[in-house]
């Protein structure tokens, strides 16, 4: 049986006026996208742009909504009232919801973005909202999330379809977890590094952690970070290594 993997990059999260040029060069290397929905960062614009690119390039879509928190781009727990975060959570998905009709496209599946995607990982409660709100959203739509976290559990205890989510470009620590960024060496940024990384994940299904260990991990859809150093280079080189060795790029 031929290997396959999904590839997704999360998109969408222009920081400049030209930050599509970004999205579009990553596009034909990936065969999902996870699009800012406007609670770290994103507009109409930016959304509809890259809704549009997905569609040219047979890329699937999914929402990537986070805490309400642009000053620090999702990046930090937010300290607010689950009414709050509930509120803020459904209105991401029913803009996205909204230009995507205006596209002509569907939902493939929804990422929860950053600080949110990590806390929900740990905290029972704030995995239970989560859940809650993409089961009120649409209760058939698949939810990307890291293998073994409070979050997955709760999610397919829920009923919903969990992707498992593994991370190219990141550190990982012994329980599983990514590393903090606010910790030296999180984010991987040479090249062989990262498909060594890669390699281990696809091939072996195990990761090397921070400490040294080898760890088995579940990997069925890999991320690559678009604001990652050299992210554009690095999205073409991980699509040949995975080609090159047999490895079919479809989504989840």
């Amino acid at each position: 049986m031929k290997n396959c993997i999904d590839l997704n990059c999360d998109l969408g999260e222009w920081k400049t006026k030209d930050g599509f040029i970004r999205d579009e060069a990553i596009m034909p290397f990936i065969s999902s996208c996870n699009i800012a929905c406007g609670g770290h960062i994103g507009d109409e614009k930016s959304m509809r742009t890259t809704i549009q690119l997905a569609k040219k390039n047979g890329v699937k879509i999914g929402v990537h909504p986070s805490y309400p928190d642009r000053e620090n781009f999702g990046r930090v727990v937010m300290d607010i009232s689950s009414s709050t975060l509930e509120k803020s959570l459904i209105e991401q998905l029913y803009t996205f919801k909204e230009y995507l009709l205006v596209e002509g496209e569907s939902l493939h599946h929804i990422k929860p973005h950053g600080a949110l995607y990590n806390e929900a990982a740990k905290n029972r409660n704030t995995a239970e909202l989560i859940v809650s709100v993409i089961k009120q959203f649409d209760k058939n739509i698949p939810i990307y999330l890291p293998p073994n976290s409070v979050s997955n559990k709760i999610a397919r205890e829920a009923g919903l379809k969990v992707v498992n989510e593994v991370f190219a470009d990141r550190i990982y620590e012994d329980d599983l977890s990514l590393r903090s960024r606010k910790l030296d060496k999180a984010v991987i940024e040479d090249e062989a590094d990262v498909i060594a990384q890669l390699r281990s994940l696809i091939f072996k299904k195990a990761v090397l952690t921070y400490s040294g260990k080898h760890k088995s991990i579940n990997a069925e859809t890999v991320c690559l970070h678009s604001d990652t150093p050299g992210a554009i280079k690095l999205a073409k080189t991980i699509h040949n290594f995975l080609t090159n060795n047999g490895v079919e790029i479809i989504s989840a």
